[in-house]
């Protein structure tokens, strides 16, 4: 059976904790700032774990599965 290869564009958008959640960031925080309200800038930081059948794809991806 040959190696499973992870998928580098994955690997490189999300990480894994000591518990085995995959985190990442959220998007739409790069540019065009200037419309967005503060409360919705303020919504978008900080970090997100997959949930369910999400997490179980990107494990599949990143050769954990």
């Amino acid at each position: 059976m040959p190696k499973m290869k992870t998928k580098r564009s994955m690997a490189k958008r999300c990480k894994v904790t000591g518990s085995g959640k995959i985190v990442f960031y959220k998007t739409r925080r790069r540019h065009k700032l200037t419309h967005k309200t503060t409360a919705h800038k303020n919504r978008l930081t900080g970090t997100q774990t997959f949930e369910g059948g999400e997490e179980t794809k990107v494990k599949r991806m990143m050769g954990m599965a």
